[in-house]
């Protein structure tokens, strides 16, 4: 009786899972997504990423032009 539960409940698991292999893995429209995020991701991934660097490299900047402007009294 178990043996029986089990391989339904297999032959079950195997036909969903094909059927959503077939729905997703022959669809052109979501290889194209599937391709697009992957090609595009990094590239938006590093551009943030040099956005923040330059952005703490601009603060640091000012903030060294600023200190240049008011030096500390040496009392």
């Amino acid at each position: 009786m178990s043996n029986q539960i089990l391989l339904i409940n297999n032959i079950f698991f195997l036909l969903i899972r094909n059927t959503l292999l077939d729905m997703t893995i022959n669809n052109p429209i979501f290889i194209f997504t599937v391709i697009t995020v992957i090609w595009f991701m990094p590239g938006i991934i590093i551009r943030r990423y040099k956005e923040f660097e330059q952005k703490k490299k601009k603060k640091k900047t000012q903030a060294d032009a600023i200190q240049k402007l008011y030096p500390k009294t040496k009392d």
